[in-house]
């Protein structure tokens, strides 16, 4: 399951999202200088193992370290969930104002909005910004059982052309991040794919775009993680993930004050020991490392 842990990437070929160039193309140019991005003294310093993939809309330009090696996403699903909602909301298969009624069955840990909620009706916005903005996750059970379960679910992340992420099981259960474990895992490279489809692309309108990257803004949780290594000025719309064995993830677009945005997925793991302030640190520094080989910071 691991793979070659440096990946260096120029282009959106890179990550599979490329074009195919016409027989009338002009000659090619001679490749510019690749981008490196190297943690493995970072690695060495800290334990546990870093998987960071970031890509530079501006340069089509990306690097990677440990990007095609499985880590559990945790919470950072939740962000592609919503997307799913959105888009079936475009189809007329959902309404964003449709409610749903919240049970006491649908409980587990970490419901910060739908506990309070119990015996009434939350919307599907309502849902959707809660597993956004601070990862309920009764709301994101709720969302995939009324999309039509875990198969649908994975299903629509086939749609994005993501053939590696693995769909298993539902919250909480899918936190365990066992070490080898390919359930419940992604690739970064593919999920920095995944970020570039729902967020940029026209897969959704402009609109659910925004409502998308709004929540994301809008998230408190992990300010310690890549916003902690976004340069000064620059906004940070992200997903945080979080599970057992020193699990410490985060995905999301960063924008500088002018110009195309950058888009990061970042996955920290296998250091049961570390503070939770150790393991955000190690990771906002190889956010920080990805940047400065793309020529930001």
């Amino acid at each position: 399951m691991r793979a070659d842990r440096r990946t260096v990437l120029t282009g959106l070929g890179a990550l599979g999202l490329g074009t195919t160039l016409s027989a009338c193309s002009a000659p090619e140019q001679p490749e510019p200088p690749r981008p490196a991005l190297d943690l493995s003294a970072l690695e060495a310093r800290h334990g546990g193992r870093l998987g960071v993939s970031a890509l530079d809309i501006a340069f089509n330009r990306s690097v990677s370290w440990r990007g095609q090696e499985r880590f559990a996403y945790c919470s950072t699903f939740k962000l592609f969930l919503a997307a799913a909602a959105l888009e079936r909301v475009e189809r007329g298969e959902e309404r964003l104002d449709r409610s749903i009624r919240i049970t006491r069955a649908d409980m587990i840990s970490h419901a910060p909005v739908t506990g309070p909620a119990v015996g009434r009706g939350l919307t599907v916005q309502a849902l959707c910004q809660a597993m956004v903005e601070v990862s309920d996750n009764p709301a994101a059970n709720i969302m995939i059982r009324e999309m039509g379960g875990l198969n649908a679910w994975r299903d629509w992340l086939r749609t994005l052309g993501d053939t590696s992420t693995t769909v298993n099981r539902w919250e909480p259960d899918l936190n365990s991040a066992m070490a080898d474990d390919p359930r419940d895992t992604c690739l970064p490279d593919q999920t920095v794919g995944n970020l570039r489809e729902v967020l940029l692309d026209e897969r959704l309108t402009a609109g659910h775009r925004r409502l998308l990257e709004d929540w994301m803004l809008a998230s408190p949780t992990g300010p310690n993680r890549i916003k902690a290594a976004a340069p000064t000025g620059w906004t940070v719309a992200h997903k945080t993930g979080t599970g057992a064995n020193g699990a410490t993830n985060d995905i999301g677009l960063l924008r500088p004050p002018s110009g195309q945005p950058v888009l990061v997925a970042a996955y920290f793991t296998e250091a049961p020991d570390a503070t939770t302030a150790q393991r955000e640190a190690v990771l906002a520094q190889g956010v920080r490392e990805a940047l400065r080989a793309l020529g930001h910071g």
